[in-house]
C-alpha cells in the first residue's frame, strides 16, 4: 500500500512564527500556516491541521461510503461529505481535536432509506480516517438522502 507524504517548513515562534505546508506526494501545492489563524474564528487566507485534516476525513468517508452502498445494492449518484474538525484544549494541557461532524447528503438509487442509513454508519466505522480518529470523544454523523 502507498505511502503519502507532506512537509512543513517553520520559521519562528509558535504565536509570531508561520510556515507553509506542502503536499509533496502530490505536488499540487504549498498552503501558508500559523497559529494565530488556526486558533482565530476566521482563517485569514491560511489553512490548517484541522483543516487538512476535515479534507481528509471527507474524502476517505466519501470512499468508504461509496463502497458500503454498493455492498447494500445501491448506486451512489451523488454524495456530499462536509466534515467539521474542532481544536480545542486539551484538561491534561495543550490542545487536541475535540470533535468531528461529518454531513452527509447524497441521492442513491437501488437501496431504501434504512440501508442508506446501515452504510452510512458502517462507512464512518470502517473510514481508515475514523479510525484514525478514535481518540476523539464525539464524531457525529448526520445524513440524509434521496434514496430510490
Amino acid at each position: 500500500m502507498p505511502t503519502r507524504t507532506a512537509r512543513t517548513a517553520w520559521t519562528g515562534t509558535l504565536h509570531q512564527g508561520s510556515g507553509q505546508v506542502e503536499l509533496t506526494s502530490s505536488g499540487i501545492g504549498k498552503y501558508d500556516v500559523s497559529f494565530p489563524e488556526r486558533s482565530a474564528d476566521t482563517a485569514n487566507g491560511t489553512t490548517s491541521p484541522e483543516e487538512l485534516l476535515a479534507a481528509a476525513h471527507s474524502s476517505c468517508y466519501a470512499m468508504a461510503l461509496s463502497a458500503q452502498i454498493a455492498n447494500a445494492g445501491g448506486v451512489p449518484d451523488s454524495l456530499d461529505i462536509t466534515a467539521d474538525v474542532t481544536l480545542g484544549l486539551d484538561p491534561v494541557g495543550g490542545f487536541r481535536i475535540t470533535a468531528v461532524a461529518l454531513k452527509v447528503r447524497g441521492r442513491v438509487h437501488g437501496i431504501g432509506a434504512d440501508a442508506f442509513q446501515a452504510a452510512a454508519h458502517a462507512a464512518k466505522a470502517g473510514c481508515p480516517l475514523s479510525k484514525a480518529l478514535a481518540s476523539v470523544d464525539h464524531i457525529a454523523l448526520d445524513t440524509a438522502a434521496v434514496a430510490y
